[in-house]
């Protein structure tokens, strides 16, 4: 596949290219272009170009042009689950999810965008302002650059490009490098439901490369990236060159917290949502389990009863539950990970095993406190790594201590105990008697401390890629 850049397919400019590789059968699926520096500049001209055009179309034009969009995916399914399967090793369940989504953001964003109200300050509100009347409106930022994870590419290209575009911006995406290409398909649905070129362009490559060269471009004036924390402080520093305006949702370690007085049965069926979701492979999945050590015996022999019932296989079967991370070499990161976690106290009571870029669900326990997973290291991977805590306050102390502030959660029958824990909790989403993997569409999605700046989300988005202007009628009245 090639880029798509001013509504073409293109190569890049130097002919290189990468190969897509599926991680379960290690066999090459297709190659994409290795984008240089030249192409990033080629689609900022573009969109720049295309951006004063596009924020002239009322909204309502812009809204039949995604439902002419949604049609479209709903029609190409099947080729986009199975592309988005083979491409990630994700189950092909949880990709036709993924697909089924599309259709959920867009709508709400849709409908957000016909309601972006302005304001009025009235006259008279303060002194000096008795004969003044002051209006806000929103205005789109520019160009924006996406920069997409791997593990959810195609919702976080829903948080990213759909409220960016009804914004009046135009979208260029960075797409992963793994497995890019279902936005590129997506990308090419949005041209044929009638989306202008230049209104969005997908250009793949190194992030090293094309990713740091179009974040620093001073004609790129808002970033959204979600991804590792180490790539988004640089993210940061590339925009902070030119002030763009940038927003960041980073890696996490998300404590789920497991009271005496819980429901035990209810918190081990959302350790399988929680932690295995996706083999694993979510920055708001819960990592860190803290578990009371009243609780602690049961909760261990219940998840390993749970967890060993699970399918780990082709992610092309509708059976398997647990396909393969992402690449073999992320497999064997998380294997020296599980090591070191062994080597610092805890002990393996399921899994383990690993083959190629498959690992086996794994449960550890007794880590101490001070482990690095405990604290800072995050696992991704379907890997339980269980911590065991004597009370309800050296939980949120062990909650606390990470360096990430994604989400976390609590299972307890008492709310108002519940209540205090989320309140005390350093994160940006809480959950009560569920899994701290817990994301709508509407609600404003982003962590404190090292996982983020501002929010993604129906609710919070448009704030993000849009500027507020003043508009001030003197002596009117």
């Amino acid at each position: 596949m090639q880029n798509i850049i001013n509504g073409k397919f293109v190569d890049a400019s130097n002919k290189a290219t990468m190969n897509i590789i599926n991680p379960y059968t290690n066999k090459i699926i297709d190659t994409v272009p290795n984008s240089t520096e030249k192409d990033g500049k080629k689609a900022i001209e573009y969109a720049k170009k295309a951006q004063r055009q596009w924020k002239e179309i009322p909204v309502y034009k812009k809204v039949e042009i995604l439902m002419n969009f949604l049609n479209l995916v709903d029609k190409n399914k099947d080729d986009l689950a199975k592309t988005l399967s083979q491409e990630t090793g994700k189950p092909i369940t949880q990709a036709y999810g993924e697909i089924a989504n599309i259709r959920i953001s867009f709508e709400a964003f849709c409908e957000k965008a016909k309601h972006l109200y302005g304001n009025v300050i009235p006259q008279g509100t303060e002194a000096g302002q008795e004969k003044t009347l002051q209006i806000t409106v929103r205005e789109p930022l520019g160009v924006i650059l996406a920069i997409i994870p791997f593990n959810f590419p195609c919702d976080l290209f829903d948080q990213k490009v759909a409220p960016a575009i009804l914004a009046g911006n135009t979208v260029i995406v960075k797409p992963p490098h793994q497995n890019p290409l279902t936005l590129i398909k997506l990308t090419k649905l949005l041209h044929d439901a009638g989306l202008p070129n230049g209104v969005v362009q997908i250009l793949t490559g190194e992030g090293a490369i094309i990713g740091n060269s179009l974040a620093k471009n001073q004609d790129v004036h808002g970033i959204t990236f979600t991804g590792s924390t180490a790539v988004g402080r640089l993210t940061y520093l590339n925009g902070a060159e030119h002030l763009a305006h940038v927003a960041l949702e980073l890696g996490g370690n998300d404590a789920f917290i497991v009271l005496d007085d819980a429901d035990i049965d209810l918190a081990v069926k959302e350790v399988v949502w929680g932690r295995m979701y996706n083999t694993g492979q979510v920055c708001c999945a819960s990592k860190r389990f803290i578990i009371q050590r009243g609780v602690l015996k049961e909760f261990e022999k219940k998840v390993v009863e749970t967890i060993s019932k699970l399918v780990v296989g082709n992610p092309m079967d509708k059976k398997t539950d647990i396909g393969c991370l992402v690449t073999k070499g992320a497999c064997e990161k998380a294997v020296k990970q599980i090591e070191r976690a062994v080597e610092q106290g805890g002990r393996i009571i399921y899994g383990g095993q690993s083959k190629g870029a498959v690992l086996q669900p794994t449960v550890i326990t007794d880590l101490p406190k001070t482990s690095d997973v405990a604290l800072d290291e995050e696992i991704f991977a379907p890997v339980v790594s269980i911590i065991p805590c004597e009370d309800e306050k050296e939980a949120i102390e062990i909650a606390n201590a990470s360096c990430y502030g994604l989400c976390g959660c609590v299972f307890t029958k008492d709310m108002k105990k519940a209540l205090k824990i989320c309140s005390q909790l350093e994160c940006g989403g809480t959950v009560i008697n569920g899994a701290s993997f817990h994301r709508s569409f509407e609600m404003p999605f982003g962590g404190y401390k090292m996982s983020g700046i501002g929010t993604e989300g129906v609710m919070s988005t448009f704030d993000q890629v849009t500027k507020t202007k003043t508009i001030t009628f003197k002596n009117i009245f």
